[in-house]
């Protein structure tokens, strides 16, 4: 008879933004006439840059047209695609990324979580705690991170960095050597992001432990600070040890087309010459039929001068957000965090409240949706993330009635 996978039921609970949902629901279902703010899941909330609508609509027309018609893109996605990214994200930022070193995909969740296929089982994993679920959950699934502790939350055979006050929320060195390392900068949860000088540390790091960093770049068009890179591949040495993600969701709101990248050096291979481009494009070609021609057009029109001009446009807009949100919360008296480089304010529950019982509480006397820290990582405990992807009148309102509360 067959069998579940086991790897699967070692997962504790539901997604964390399932059960923020559902206790979402739960609570507009007693309460059908609250009013609710919703700052917890990080989608976005403007429409699609004109420049999007306008490659869209061409792209469609194409399809109506049989001299015109696309079907299966190409494994690695579609030239046009591939070498507008090279040009505007890496090259014209002086990184060496080749146009067939992009893997374009449907966003950088997939991605991210997809990845560790193409390591050994036994390949341990570091990761930033708090952290994005995905990396953890996925090498869950996989049967790599060993067994869960319910009294530290935390998996046996995962190595974890705490991002904390003390360190300014970027983590040390481990003590124990990983295999590969997940780094996420500007940081989703905290907000934090990575100066020139530390992540150029973890990519020395990586190559002198013979580590591959597992870059998460998703939140790179909110970057301020001329000291933050951009990429990884900023880097001096980042060929040899790094693996990259991009998105299209936060900075040009793709999170309903679903668009994004992989960047995969081919100077880097395993310890026996393996190069992980060709694990990568074999596990694509196999397993994944590409993003639609109508979506990869609508990217490629980001790259032009009037999608540049409106995704900015659109960034900055969600970035006063976060400037109001970050200042409101501190004129409160909060510990608050992030919100300059990021979409995404981090800040310290009051009166040493657990990140679920401020998440009730918000809900119950603000009826405001955030995310529990604790829902992120242990070290995530006592902390609570809120996003400035939403309107700056729902901003607004939502800051008054932290206020009030």
């Amino acid at each position: 008879m067959f069998e579940a996978n086991e790897d699967y039921l070692k997962l504790p609970g539901s997604y964390l933004f399932s059960t923020v949902a559902k206790k979402t629901a739960a609570y507009v279902a007693e309460h059908p006439e609250a009013k609710i703010i919703r700052m917890g899941i990080g989608d976005v909330t403007q429409p699609l840059p004109p420049a999007v609508i306008k490659a869209l609509h061409k792209a469609v027309d194409e399809q109506a047209d049989a001299k015109t018609f696309r079907g299966y893109a190409p494994d690695l996605g579609y030239e046009f695609l591939r070498k507008a990214i090279a040009e505007n994200d890496y090259r014209d930022r002086g990184c060496d990324i080749r146009d067939d070193e992009i893997f374009i995909s449907d966003g950088a969740k997939s991605d991210s979580g997809n990845i560790q296929e193409i390591f050994q089982r036994d390949n341990r994993l570091a990761v930033c705690d708090p952290v994005y679920p995905v990396y953890v959950d996925s090498n869950v699934m996989a049967g790599r991170t060993g067994e869960y502790d319910e009294r530290t939350t935390r998996w046996s055979r995962v190595i974890y960095m705490p991002c904390t006050e003390a360190n300014g929320f970027v983590p040390d060195y481990p003590e124990k050597t990983p295999d590969f390392i997940y780094l996420c900068s500007p940081n989703n949860p905290t907000g934090e992001a990575m100066n020139k000088d530390q992540l150029q540390g973890w990519v020395d790091y990586a190559n002198e432990k013979g580590a591959v960093i597992l870059f998460d770049a998703a939140y790179e068009a909110y970057i301020h600070d001329e000291n933050v890179p951009h990429s990884i591949y900023e880097c001096a040495g980042a060929r040899t040890c790094a693996i990259e993600f991009r998105s299209f969701s936060k900075n040009a709101g793709f999170t309903g087309l679903r668009l994004g990248a992989t960047v995969i050096p081919k100077d880097l291979k395993d310890h026996n010459g393996v190069a992980l481009w060709n694990l990568w494009a074999r596990r694509h070609g196999t397993k994944y039929n590409g993003a639609p021609y109508i979506v990869q057009r609508a990217g490629e029109a980001c790259y032009t001068k009037e999608g540049k001009e409106e995704i900015r446009e659109m960034v900055g807009r969600y970035m006063h957000n976060a400037a109001f949100i970050r200042k409101s919360l501190a004129d409160m008296g909060y510990a608050t965090y992030g919100g300059v480089n990021s979409p995404y304010i981090w800040i310290r529950t009051p009166n040493n409240l657990t990140s679920w019982e401020f998440f009730d509480l918000l809900l119950s006397k603000a009826n405001v949706v955030g995310t529990p820290g604790s829902g992120f990582g242990p070290s995530g405990e006592h902390f609570f993330r809120l996003t400035a992807f939403g309107s700056e009148e729902n901003s607004v309102e939502a800051m008054e009635r932290i206020r009030k509360m």
